[in-house]
């Protein structure tokens, strides 16, 4: 049974229309892909979860409950998190601090400092250093373990990858993946294939604010995909 429901959705910024008829459906453990270049409306969906966009039609709905004209923290206490885009470590608090944050919605369940300290133990080994003073790739591990001491039921990520060597994003999709055994949806909004192919189920595609394509992951590098992976 999907956890996350979006309908006929479309959104922008005033009179600025982004997202048209946008309709996914994300069930809890499922890891789902939405793929496309820049500016095709990606962040601009994850935005209308925490009502940072005008939405103009369209259902948007985390356990049968609509979001719509809720404030920004209800979806956290709904169960959907976020490891934005660029991270937002804020730089006057501490790795622990930042981590703390996470748990504001008061939500209990598997994700405890213990536990993200247990996935991520750099973090643990620098708690008392501030965010900022990490590397790159720490400053990811920081971002998804500030979104999973929210307990969600679903964590959406915004470009995980980005500025990642390699290495470093073959130890996010381990990371990623140990999250999705556990039970908790993935919502990846990425451009890069390299982590979409080893951590997703399905994908859908999105240029100029809507779907062009779906499909399962096994097939996203068949000829019948690649037009629109390109477009």
């Amino acid at each position: 049974m999907s956890f996350l429901k979006i309908e006929g959705l479309s959104a922008g910024y005033g009179k600025s229309v982004v997202l048209r008829g946008i309709n996914l459906q994300v069930a809890e453990g499922e890891a789902i892909a939405v793929v496309g270049k820049n500016g095709a409306g990606k962040s601009t969906l994850l935005n209308t979860f925490f009502d940072g966009t005008t939405v103009l039609g369209g259902v948007i709905s985390l356990g049968g409950i609509s979001l719509l004209e809720r404030p920004a923290y209800a979806a956290p206490k709904l169960g959907a998190t976020l490891s934005p885009q660029g991270r937002m470590i804020l730089p006057h608090l501490t790795v622990r601090e930042n981590l703390m944050l996470g748990a504001a919605s008061g939500r209990k369940g598997h994700w405890t400092l213990a536990s993200v300290y247990a996935l991520f133990p750099v973090l643990k080994e620098r708690g008392d250093k501030p965010g900022t003073a990490l590397s790159g790739g720490q400053q990811q591990m920081l971002a998804v373990g500030r979104a999973l001491m929210g307990n969600p039921r679903i964590l959406l990520l915004d470009e995980p990858s980005e500025g990642l060597s390699p290495l470093l994003v073959d130890e996010l999709a381990g990371v990623l993946k140990n999250i999705r055994s556990e039970g908790t949806g993935l919502l990846l909004v990425e451009q890069h294939l390299s982590l979409v192919r080893r951590v997703c189920h399905r994908f859908s595609v999105m240029a100029k604010g809507a779907f062009i394509d779906h499909g399962l992951i096994g097939n996203i590098d068949g000829e019948q995909h690649r037009a629109s992976l390109a477009f």
